[in-house]
């Protein structure tokens, strides 16, 4: 059965509802719904907004009350069948009377998948697939934990147009703008944890919090700041011992180490994912980025690219396994945007074939 214009636009409704839920949501999915009476009139929306509490459907039944009877379901991912902290949408949707439900993407989940057999048993009419890549790209980071078992992880750079981090004399405070850095903190918004060396510790002692740069006024909600630190050189007073955001200092004893006696970073990625991160970004700096990508463990980059030449200092990539050009990490620009002076670069590696 196809969908109706009315389905189809409910459905571009729903994937901008899911995505007021990113960032807060983790260990769950971001999912979005929209309930349309049997007239194709939306009467009932919601999304998931934090572990825990309801899930999308609930609050769009909620909203439609008995107008949801004889109705439509318009949800991104196909609903759960399971009963955790929350009971089974499945269960919810047939006793509210729902008919019909259009789900956008199948959950890879094997707790909560089965729910469109749930529905079908119960006889409600499904269709999957509606607007599959664009409500899959809006739920990116979970998808992709869920099938990998780990997160899906962001590496953050930031740099002048020739690549530097750090002038010769080792400043780099402030090689972008304030709109690129306010941009930052909005992205760690986005996130469950956020990944930084000891060495970037060591050297700028910074705070790794999301909070407003023009007054400092911290966030509600604080991703986990987890410095990979092999040795356990993070000094006591250092500001990510501050109260403002939990902090995990990651050494090789705790995680597991790989023969070189540093951390085991693929080991370190599984402990988040089984702590509930499903994505976190990567601020560390040029050493830790490079070991993250010899390891294929970079899923997309974030570039801030400042409109300044230095010639010298740091570059903002350290080793990264590649000898020589045919080795190079490729990647795929998904997007170029001004940021205040500067210009924000999102690409994600080319998977190389076989």
């Amino acid at each position: 059965m196809g969908i109706s214009p009315a389905e189809d636009e409910a459905m571009v409704r729903a994937i901008a509802l899911a995505a007021r839920g990113l960032g807060t949501t983790s260990p769950n999915p971001v999912v979005g719904c929209v309930i349309l009476d049997e007239e194709g009139i939306q009467v009932g929306e919601g999304f998931h907004a934090y572990a825990g509490g309801p899930h999308a459907e609930i609050v769009a039944l909620a909203q439609a009350g008995d107008r949801a009877r004889g109705g439509t379901a318009v949800v991104t991912l196909e609903p759960c069948n399971h009963t955790g902290r929350t009971g089974p949408c499945t269960k919810a949707l047939v006793g509210a009377g729902i008919t019909r439900v259009v789900a956008a993407v199948a959950d890879p989940d094997p707790v909560g998948a089965g729910g469109a057999r749930a529905l079908r048993d119960a006889g409600v009419d499904v269709t999957l697939g509606v607007r599959r890549a664009e409500a899959s790209a809006g739920n990116a980071a979970w998808l992709m934990a869920v099938r990998r078992r780990r997160p899906y992880l962001a590496w953050k750079l930031a740099a002048t147009l020739d690549g530097r981090s750090t002038a010769a004399d080792g400043t780099s405070m402030w090689i972008t703008s304030e709109e690129s850095r306010t941009d930052v903190h909005r992205l760690r918004s986005t996130v469950d944890a956020v990944i930084a060396g000891v060495g970037t510790v060591l050297a700028d002692d910074p705070r790794l919090t999301v909070r407003n740069l023009r007054d400092g006024t911290l966030a509600i909600r604080q991703p986990l700041r987890v410095i990979v630190d092999s040795h356990g050189r993070t000094p006591a007073d250092a500001r990510v011992w501050d109260n403002a955001a939990p902090t995990w200092v990651a050494t090789a004893a705790e995680v597991g180490s790989t023969v070189d006696g540093q951390v085991d970073l693929t080991k370190l990625l599984s402990v988040l994912y089984e702590r509930g991160v499903r994505a976190a970004l990567l601020e560390g700096g040029p050493t830790l980025a490079g070991s993250f990508l010899q390891a294929g463990l970079v899923d997309r980059v974030i570039a801030y690219l400042a409109p300044k030449l230095l010639g010298g200092g740091a570059a903002a990539l350290g080793p990264a396994g590649v000898g020589t050009l045919a080795d190079a990490v490729e990647l795929e620009i998904t997007d170029v945007t001004r940021v205040g002076p500067d210009l924000r670069v999102d690409a994600v590696p080319v998977a190389r074939e076989a």
